[in-house]
């Protein structure tokens, strides 16, 4: 499955090939690279089914990809206390598909302008373009997720609007082309990962809540 957001780049990567194979016989180089190209393009945007741990309380990812911080963390313009933060990077190999981390409300959906730092670098998290996503959880517990466009991101895609509601592994989105997703938790959630780990949109667990 491709996710809707990435139709028009396979369908202009396609018609880019045809265009190549069919009007210009001799450029056979050119056609080929544009059917590497469409097939690229088709993988970045695939869309797996993913299924949520039935684990009360649990904090899923919302994106695939490494862990390069994972650890407590100040107030800031999503959480007006201190919590705890994990930042998964996505490389352009990861599935940029965005799941919800877990079932609630949205409270609030904050863009803030920004610049394109390099993803993986910590500042990135206060510096970068970015789009914040406030849940709260039936218990009242508050969760962010926050997608963050990177060196070569600069285009976010949010799904969501306040007031809506969610189910924990729903699609929310997506970032095109390499970026970063943190996750911030309350304080008292425990932490399941740490910085090195692999996790998986809608199935691995990043934390379970009290």
């Amino acid at each position: 499955m491709i996710a809707p957001e990435g139709l028009p780049f396979v369908l202009g990567a396609a018609a880019a090939t045809a265009t190549f194979y069919f009007l210009w016989p001799r450029s056979l180089p050119l056609a080929a690279f544009g059917l590497l190209l469409t097939v690229f393009v088709a993988w970045f945007f695939r869309n797996p089914e993913r299924f949520p741990p039935i684990v009360p309380g649990a904090v899923i990812s919302p994106a695939d990809g490494g862990i390069v911080f994972c650890g407590d963390c100040p107030p800031g313009r999503y959480n007006p206390g201190p919590g705890k933060r994990v930042s998964v990077f996505m490389s352009v190999f990861d599935v940029h598909v965005n799941r919800a981390p877990v079932s609630g409300k949205v409270v609030s959906v904050l863009y803030h302008p920004g610049t394109f730092l390099a993803a993986n670098v910590d500042k990135a998290s206060l510096e970068n373009e970015q789009n914040g996503v406030v849940l709260e959880t039936a218990e009242g517990h508050r969760i962010s997720y926050v997608q963050i466009a990177g060196l070569i991101a600069r285009r976010i895609v949010c799904d969501l609007s306040e007031g809506d509601t969610v189910q924990q592994g729903q699609r929310v989105g997506m970032i095109r082309f390499g970026s970063r997703v943190d996750i911030l938790l309350p304080v008292s959630a425990v932490l399941r990962v740490r910085t090195g780990d692999r996790v998986r949109a809608g199935e691995s667990i990043l934390g379970v809540l009290p």
